[in-house]
């Protein structure tokens, strides 16, 4: 029974079949989205448009504690907070992960701390990694290049308050 994957973007890896000696072989894992599957992130994550999405990952450590470490890259179209316009530009994310097989906590008092990602039945899906460092790098506020934000006064009371004081009365 195949489960269904658990985003637009799924590249998972049986990490029992890549080479154990990772210090004489270099293993790397690299995800190249394609542009169906950046049309979706683009949707999930609420932005106009999506492109190139490249995650490039290197793998060291063991089958028990496996760290990954790389970076993600992408095209994405973002519209500018400041003047409201889309604009396209650069995202990059440095990935450093440490991954662990959880079950071998299973009963122990370190079952309940902290642990680092699991690795599940003994599967990384580096899909899932790409999309989640990709939704890191991108600007929460994004500011199209160029464009400066001035904060707009209103004659010679710029002071919200100044209002209020005319309110107050006068002591005499």
């Amino acid at each position: 029974m195949r489960h269904p994957p658990a985003g637009p973007l799924s590249r998972s890896v049986n990490v029992e079949r890549l080479p154990q000696d990772r210090a004489k072989h270099r293993c790397e894992v690299v995800v190249e989205a394609t542009q169906a599957e950046c049309d979706a992130l683009a949707t999930d994550f609420g932005i106009p448009a999506l492109r190139d999405l490249v995650g490039r990952f290197r793998l060291s450590g063991s089958l028990t504690a496996l760290r990954v470490t790389g970076h993600v890259e992408a095209k994405a179209t973002q519209v500018c907070t400041v003047s409201l316009e889309p604009f396209e530009g650069p995202v990059r994310e440095e990935v450093d992960v440490e991954f662990t097989n959880g079950d071998i906590l299973v009963g122990t008092e370190a079952e309940n701390v902290e642990l680092p990602d699991p690795i599940v039945n003994g599967r990384v899906d580096f899909g899932v990694l790409t999309a989640e460092f990709l939704a890191l790098g991108l600007d929460p506020y994004p500011r199209k290049p160029g464009i400066g934000f001035e904060p707009v006064t209103v004659g010679e009371d710029a002071n919200p308050f100044a209002a209020l004081g005319k309110l107050r009365p006068t002591q005499t």
